[in-house]
Protein backbone atom coordinates (compact mmCIF):
# COMPACT_ATOMS: atom_id res chain seq x y z
CA UNK A 1 0.00 0.00 0.00
CA UNK A 2 1.28 3.45 -0.97
CA UNK A 3 -0.17 4.77 2.57
CA UNK A 4 2.48 2.63 4.76
CA UNK A 5 4.11 3.87 7.92
CA UNK A 6 7.70 4.79 7.90
CA UNK A 7 10.10 5.33 10.89
CA UNK A 8 12.01 7.94 11.69
CA UNK A 9 15.19 7.32 10.36
CA UNK A 10 13.07 7.44 6.51
CA UNK A 11 12.67 11.15 7.68
CA UNK A 12 15.44 13.21 9.75
CA UNK A 13 15.01 16.56 7.84
CA UNK A 14 17.85 18.53 6.23
CA UNK A 15 18.12 21.16 9.29
CA UNK A 16 18.51 17.69 11.78
CA UNK A 17 21.72 17.08 10.84
CA UNK A 18 23.40 20.13 12.37
CA UNK A 19 21.40 21.35 9.79
CA UNK A 20 -2.93 32.50 0.40
CA UNK A 21 -6.15 35.22 -4.26
CA UNK A 22 -3.64 37.71 -2.61
CA UNK A 23 -1.94 38.40 -6.59
CA UNK A 24 -2.82 42.09 -6.54
CA UNK A 25 -3.34 42.87 -2.77
CA UNK A 26 -1.18 44.75 -0.75
CA UNK A 27 -0.11 42.84 2.50
CA UNK A 28 1.19 44.27 5.92
CA UNK A 29 4.91 43.04 6.36
CA UNK A 30 6.10 41.73 9.83
CA UNK A 31 8.37 38.95 11.12
CA UNK A 32 7.88 35.35 11.68
CA UNK A 33 8.64 33.78 14.76
CA UNK A 34 6.45 30.81 14.60
CA UNK A 35 4.05 33.01 13.42
CA UNK A 36 4.02 34.64 9.77
CA UNK A 37 2.45 38.00 8.13
CA UNK A 38 1.88 38.66 4.61
CA UNK A 39 3.81 40.93 3.73
CA UNK A 40 3.54 44.10 0.69
CA UNK A 41 2.40 43.01 -3.20
CA UNK A 42 5.86 44.40 -4.09
CA UNK A 43 5.95 46.70 -7.07
CA UNK A 44 9.52 47.71 -5.95
CA UNK A 45 12.44 45.38 -6.32
CA UNK A 46 14.06 45.21 -2.84
CA UNK A 47 17.80 46.04 -2.39
CA UNK A 48 18.14 42.69 0.04
CA UNK A 49 17.82 39.39 -1.23
CA UNK A 50 14.54 37.03 -1.06
CA UNK A 51 13.92 33.55 -0.85
CA UNK A 52 10.67 31.91 -2.01
CA UNK A 53 8.49 28.79 -1.92
CA UNK A 54 6.02 27.37 -4.60
CA UNK A 55 3.37 24.71 -3.53
CA UNK A 56 1.10 23.59 -6.72
CA UNK A 57 -1.07 21.27 -4.88
CA UNK A 58 -4.46 18.93 -6.05
CA UNK A 59 -6.41 22.17 -4.87
CA UNK A 60 -4.35 25.58 -4.68
CA UNK A 61 -1.40 27.17 -6.09
CA UNK A 62 0.43 29.10 -3.57
CA UNK A 63 3.90 31.30 -3.80
CA UNK A 64 5.62 32.74 -0.37
CA UNK A 65 8.60 35.09 -1.13
CA UNK A 66 10.14 36.02 2.54
CA UNK A 67 13.42 37.96 4.05
CA UNK A 68 14.96 36.34 6.97
CA UNK A 69 14.94 38.20 9.96
CA UNK A 70 16.88 37.46 13.80
CA UNK A 71 15.00 33.75 14.57
CA UNK A 72 12.81 33.74 11.47
CA UNK A 73 11.97 35.23 8.64
CA UNK A 74 9.97 38.29 7.23
CA UNK A 75 7.65 37.62 4.25
CA UNK A 76 7.28 40.20 1.96
CA UNK A 77 4.88 38.86 -0.96
CA UNK A 78 2.25 36.29 -1.03
CA UNK A 79 -0.21 34.77 -3.69
CA UNK A 80 -2.84 32.26 -3.17
CA UNK A 81 -5.12 30.92 -6.03
CA UNK A 82 -7.56 27.63 -5.85
CA UNK A 83 -7.29 25.77 -9.28
CA UNK A 84 -8.14 22.71 -8.61
CA UNK A 85 -5.73 20.93 -10.49
CA UNK A 86 -6.57 17.64 -9.57
CA UNK A 87 -10.52 17.95 -10.65
CA UNK A 88 -11.80 14.53 -12.58
CA UNK A 89 -8.02 13.19 -11.97
CA UNK A 90 -9.39 10.16 -9.85
CA UNK A 91 -11.72 9.28 -12.68
CA UNK A 92 -9.26 9.92 -15.66
CA UNK A 93 -5.81 9.40 -14.62
CA UNK A 94 -4.94 12.66 -16.00
CA UNK A 95 -4.97 16.16 -15.54
CA UNK A 96 -7.91 17.86 -17.31
CA UNK A 97 -6.89 20.94 -20.02
CA UNK A 98 -9.34 23.04 -18.23
CA UNK A 99 -7.68 22.68 -14.82
CA UNK A 100 -4.08 22.71 -16.20
CA UNK A 101 -5.38 25.74 -17.68
CA UNK A 102 -6.05 27.29 -14.66
CA UNK A 103 -3.05 26.52 -12.69
CA UNK A 104 -1.01 27.67 -15.62
CA UNK A 105 -2.89 30.84 -15.69
CA UNK A 106 -1.86 31.34 -11.42
CA UNK A 107 1.54 30.12 -12.01
CA UNK A 108 1.86 33.02 -14.53
CA UNK A 109 1.26 35.44 -11.78
CA UNK A 110 3.61 33.58 -9.55
CA UNK A 111 6.31 34.07 -12.27
CA UNK A 112 5.99 37.69 -12.29
CA UNK A 113 6.20 38.31 -8.49
CA UNK A 114 9.22 35.90 -8.71
CA UNK A 115 10.44 38.57 -11.66
CA UNK A 116 10.33 41.34 -9.51
CA UNK A 117 12.93 40.17 -6.57
CA UNK A 118 16.23 39.57 -6.47
CA UNK A 119 15.85 35.71 -5.45
CA UNK A 120 18.59 34.09 -3.05
CA UNK A 121 17.15 30.84 -3.17
CA UNK A 122 13.94 29.04 -4.40
CA UNK A 123 12.23 25.78 -4.31
CA UNK A 124 9.28 25.51 -7.00
CA UNK A 125 7.31 22.21 -6.08
CA UNK A 126 3.98 20.18 -7.43
CA UNK A 127 2.59 17.56 -4.85
CA UNK A 128 -0.33 14.61 -5.67
CA UNK A 129 -1.69 15.83 -8.51
CA UNK A 130 0.62 15.57 -10.56
CA UNK A 131 2.87 12.84 -8.71
CA UNK A 132 -0.71 10.52 -9.73
CA UNK A 133 -1.56 11.73 -13.45
CA UNK A 134 -0.42 10.12 -16.23
CA UNK A 135 0.25 13.30 -17.83
CA UNK A 136 1.66 15.09 -14.80
CA UNK A 137 5.78 15.10 -16.41
CA UNK A 138 4.32 16.75 -19.15
CA UNK A 139 2.53 19.35 -17.52
CA UNK A 140 5.64 20.42 -15.66
CA UNK A 141 7.37 20.71 -19.08
CA UNK A 142 3.86 22.92 -20.38
CA UNK A 143 4.50 24.78 -17.03
CA UNK A 144 8.48 25.41 -18.06
CA UNK A 145 7.91 26.71 -21.22
CA UNK A 146 4.66 29.13 -20.89
CA UNK A 147 6.03 30.25 -17.52
CA UNK A 148 9.55 29.75 -17.29
CA UNK A 149 9.36 28.29 -13.99
CA UNK A 150 11.02 24.93 -13.26
CA UNK A 151 8.67 22.63 -10.94
CA UNK A 152 10.11 19.98 -9.31
CA UNK A 153 7.32 16.81 -7.85
CA UNK A 154 7.91 15.88 -4.68
CA UNK A 155 7.63 12.12 -3.31
CA UNK A 156 5.42 11.41 0.15
CA UNK A 157 8.03 11.84 2.23
CA UNK A 158 9.38 15.38 1.47
CA UNK A 159 6.07 16.68 1.41
CA UNK A 160 5.69 15.25 5.21
CA UNK A 161 9.20 16.85 5.97
CA UNK A 162 8.47 20.57 4.38
CA UNK A 163 4.99 20.69 6.39
CA UNK A 164 6.74 19.45 9.42
CA UNK A 165 9.79 21.64 9.02
CA UNK A 166 7.00 24.84 8.93
CA UNK A 167 4.95 23.96 11.56
CA UNK A 168 7.35 23.02 14.57
CA UNK A 169 6.94 26.10 16.35
CA UNK A 170 3.39 25.49 17.15
CA UNK A 171 4.34 22.19 18.48
CA UNK A 172 3.92 22.65 22.45
CA UNK A 173 6.77 22.38 24.04
CA UNK A 174 5.15 21.19 27.65
CA UNK A 175 3.76 18.28 25.56
CA UNK A 176 5.36 14.87 24.20
CA UNK A 177 4.67 16.50 21.10
CA UNK A 178 2.06 16.53 18.30
CA UNK A 179 0.28 14.63 15.58
CA UNK A 180 0.65 16.69 12.73
CA UNK A 181 -2.03 16.13 10.21
CA UNK A 182 -1.76 18.31 6.82
CA UNK A 183 -5.05 17.70 4.51
CA UNK A 184 -4.44 18.20 0.83
CA UNK A 185 -6.51 17.67 -1.84
CA UNK A 186 -5.16 14.61 -3.44
CA UNK A 187 -3.59 13.38 0.19
CA UNK A 188 -2.99 13.72 3.51
CA UNK A 189 0.36 13.35 5.48
CA UNK A 190 0.38 12.65 9.36
CA UNK A 191 3.54 13.21 11.15
CA UNK A 192 4.13 12.27 14.81
CA UNK A 193 6.39 15.39 15.61
CA UNK A 194 8.43 17.19 18.51
CA UNK A 195 10.65 19.55 18.23
CA UNK A 196 13.97 20.45 19.41
CA UNK A 197 15.68 24.43 19.96
CA UNK A 198 18.44 24.93 17.48
CA UNK A 199 21.89 26.54 17.82
CA UNK A 200 22.02 28.66 14.68
CA UNK A 201 19.73 31.36 16.25
CA UNK A 202 16.92 30.21 13.61
CA UNK A 203 13.26 28.28 14.15
CA UNK A 204 13.10 24.74 16.32
CA UNK A 205 13.74 21.95 14.27
CA UNK A 206 11.30 18.97 13.50
CA UNK A 207 12.14 16.12 15.15
CA UNK A 208 9.89 13.31 13.18
CA UNK A 209 8.99 9.73 14.85
CA UNK A 210 6.78 8.29 12.24
CA UNK A 211 4.49 9.43 9.27
CA UNK A 212 2.49 8.45 6.93
CA UNK A 213 0.86 9.49 3.46
CA UNK A 214 -3.02 8.37 2.97
CA UNK A 215 -3.50 8.64 -1.18
CA UNK A 216 -6.99 10.92 0.20
CA UNK A 217 -7.58 14.37 0.33
CA UNK A 218 -10.22 17.17 0.26
CA UNK A 219 -10.76 16.68 -3.50
CA UNK A 220 -10.60 12.77 -3.97
CA UNK A 221 -12.90 12.08 -0.87
CA UNK A 222 -15.47 14.90 -2.02
CA UNK A 223 -15.47 13.39 -5.75
CA UNK A 224 -16.13 9.94 -4.63
CA UNK A 225 -18.63 10.95 -2.05
CA UNK A 226 -20.17 14.36 -2.75
CA UNK A 227 -19.82 17.53 -1.83
CA UNK A 228 -22.92 19.61 -2.38
CA UNK A 229 -25.11 17.43 0.28
CA UNK A 230 -23.50 15.29 2.71
CA UNK A 231 -25.83 13.95 4.82
CA UNK A 232 -24.23 12.30 8.67
CA UNK A 233 -24.69 8.42 6.50
CA UNK A 234 -22.25 10.12 3.90
CA UNK A 235 -20.33 11.61 6.35
CA UNK A 236 -19.50 8.85 8.13
CA UNK A 237 -18.91 6.96 4.83
CA UNK A 238 -16.24 9.15 4.30
CA UNK A 239 -14.74 9.01 7.63
CA UNK A 240 -15.07 4.87 7.17
CA UNK A 241 -12.97 4.95 4.19
CA UNK A 242 -10.35 7.23 5.53
CA UNK A 243 -9.31 5.59 8.92
CA UNK A 244 -8.10 2.49 7.96
CA UNK A 245 -5.20 4.10 6.32
CA UNK A 246 -4.26 4.92 9.95
CA UNK A 247 -3.85 1.74 11.83
CA UNK A 248 -0.55 1.00 10.49
CA UNK A 249 0.80 4.39 11.53
CA UNK A 250 -1.31 4.31 15.46
CA UNK A 251 0.44 1.04 15.57
CA UNK A 252 3.96 3.23 15.34
CA UNK A 253 2.75 5.72 17.73
CA UNK A 254 2.06 2.79 20.19
CA UNK A 255 0.28 2.62 23.38
CA UNK A 256 0.28 6.65 24.43
CA UNK A 257 -1.45 9.28 26.55
CA UNK A 258 -3.14 11.43 24.26
CA UNK A 259 -3.31 13.99 26.87
CA UNK A 260 0.10 14.45 26.74
CA UNK A 261 -0.48 14.95 22.85
CA UNK A 262 -1.99 17.39 20.83
CA UNK A 263 -3.28 17.26 17.70
CA UNK A 264 -1.87 20.26 14.65
CA UNK A 265 -3.65 21.04 12.04
CA UNK A 266 -2.21 22.70 8.83
CA UNK A 267 -4.92 22.32 5.81
CA UNK A 268 -7.83 25.12 4.55
CA UNK A 269 -9.60 22.51 6.61
CA UNK A 270 -8.45 23.28 10.24
CA UNK A 271 -8.52 27.09 9.44
CA UNK A 272 -11.89 27.29 7.97
CA UNK A 273 -13.03 25.15 11.20
CA UNK A 274 -11.15 27.98 13.19
CA UNK A 275 -12.72 30.54 11.29
CA UNK A 276 -16.19 29.51 11.74
CA UNK A 277 -15.70 29.04 15.50
CA UNK A 278 -14.61 32.31 15.76
CA UNK A 279 -17.34 33.95 14.10
CA UNK A 280 -15.02 35.99 11.91
CA UNK A 281 -16.58 38.48 9.83
CA UNK A 282 -13.69 37.73 7.67
CA UNK A 283 -10.68 35.54 7.08
CA UNK A 284 -7.98 36.73 9.31
CA UNK A 285 -5.38 34.96 9.68
CA UNK A 286 -3.73 36.49 12.40
CA UNK A 287 -6.43 35.43 14.87
CA UNK A 288 -5.82 32.09 13.55
CA UNK A 289 -2.76 30.98 12.93
CA UNK A 290 -1.77 29.39 16.42
CA UNK A 291 -5.20 28.87 17.77
CA UNK A 292 -6.39 26.29 20.19
CA UNK A 293 -9.30 24.62 20.32
CA UNK A 294 -10.29 21.40 22.63
CA UNK A 295 -12.54 18.86 21.33
CA UNK A 296 -15.80 19.54 22.30
CA UNK A 297 -15.30 23.30 20.07
CA UNK A 298 -14.15 20.98 17.24
CA UNK A 299 -17.22 19.29 16.96
CA UNK A 300 -19.18 21.84 17.21
CA UNK A 301 -18.37 23.60 14.20
CA UNK A 302 -18.52 20.07 12.70
CA UNK A 303 -21.80 19.63 13.98
CA UNK A 304 -22.29 23.23 12.60
CA UNK A 305 -21.14 22.87 9.12
CA UNK A 306 -23.44 19.53 8.70
CA UNK A 307 -26.56 21.32 9.57
CA UNK A 308 -25.68 24.02 7.10
CA UNK A 309 -27.36 24.10 3.60
CA UNK A 310 -25.26 24.11 0.85
CA UNK A 311 -25.78 28.02 0.26
CA UNK A 312 -24.94 29.02 3.88
CA UNK A 313 -21.87 27.55 3.34
CA UNK A 314 -20.77 29.32 0.46
CA UNK A 315 -22.08 32.42 2.14
CA UNK A 316 -20.20 31.79 5.20
CA UNK A 317 -17.10 34.57 4.87
CA UNK A 318 -14.85 31.83 6.01
CA UNK A 319 -15.84 28.96 3.51
CA UNK A 320 -16.94 30.22 0.36
CA UNK A 321 -18.10 28.95 -2.95
CA UNK A 322 -14.84 27.86 -3.86
CA UNK A 323 -14.66 25.79 -0.64
CA UNK A 324 -18.25 24.89 0.11
CA UNK A 325 -18.17 21.69 -1.39
CA UNK A 326 -14.70 20.76 0.17
CA UNK A 327 -15.05 21.96 3.74
CA UNK A 328 -16.88 18.38 4.56
CA UNK A 329 -14.86 16.21 3.07
CA UNK A 330 -11.87 17.75 5.17
CA UNK A 331 -13.77 17.60 8.31
CA UNK A 332 -14.72 13.62 7.87
CA UNK A 333 -10.93 13.10 7.64
CA UNK A 334 -10.31 15.26 10.49
CA UNK A 335 -12.60 13.35 12.47
CA UNK A 336 -11.07 9.82 11.36
CA UNK A 337 -7.32 11.45 12.74
CA UNK A 338 -9.53 12.43 16.02
CA UNK A 339 -11.11 9.17 16.52
CA UNK A 340 -7.49 7.26 15.93
CA UNK A 341 -5.96 10.23 18.57
CA UNK A 342 -8.41 11.30 20.62
CA UNK A 343 -6.38 14.08 21.79
CA UNK A 344 -7.86 16.88 24.02
CA UNK A 345 -6.42 19.86 21.89
CA UNK A 346 -5.69 20.99 18.52
CA UNK A 347 -3.91 23.89 17.70
CA UNK A 348 -4.66 25.51 13.96
CA UNK A 349 -1.68 26.05 11.71
CA UNK A 350 -2.22 28.57 8.77
CA UNK A 351 1.33 28.23 7.56
CA UNK A 352 3.36 24.61 6.67
CA UNK A 353 4.77 23.44 3.32
CA UNK A 354 5.75 26.33 2.17
CA UNK A 355 7.10 27.91 5.53
CA UNK A 356 9.02 24.47 5.47
CA UNK A 357 10.81 25.23 2.47
CA UNK A 358 12.19 28.60 3.43
CA UNK A 359 13.36 27.40 6.62
CA UNK A 360 15.11 24.76 4.95
CA UNK A 361 16.77 27.30 2.29
CA UNK A 362 17.64 29.46 4.79
CA UNK A 363 19.44 27.30 7.13
CA UNK A 364 21.24 25.84 4.07
CA UNK A 365 22.67 29.09 4.02
CA UNK A 366 23.10 29.70 7.04
CA UNK A 367 21.43 32.90 7.33
CA UNK A 368 20.82 33.14 11.00
CA UNK A 369 24.06 31.66 11.78
CA UNK A 370 25.75 34.63 10.02
CA UNK A 371 23.58 37.34 10.69
CA UNK A 372 23.04 37.68 7.01
CA UNK A 373 19.38 39.33 7.86
CA UNK A 374 20.88 42.22 9.57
Amino acid sequence: MVDETHKPADLRPAEWSCREEAAHARHRSRPWHGRRGDGPAGDRQPAEACYAALDLGTNNCRLLVARPTSGGFRVVDAFSRIVRLGEGLIGSGRLGETAMNRAVEALGVCASKLSVRRIAGQRLIATEACRSAANGDAFIARVEAETGLKLEIVDRETEARLAAAGCTPLVDPSSDGALLFDIGGGSTEVVWLDRVETRDGGPPAAIIRAWVSVPLGVVTVAERHGGVLVTRDGFEAMVNEFRPHLDGFVKAVGPHDCGRLHLLGTSGTVTTIAGVHLDLPRYDRSQVDGTWLDAPQVCGVVDRLLAMPFSERVANPCIGAERADLVLAGCAILEAVRRAFPCDRLRVADRGLREGILVELMRADRVWRSGAYR
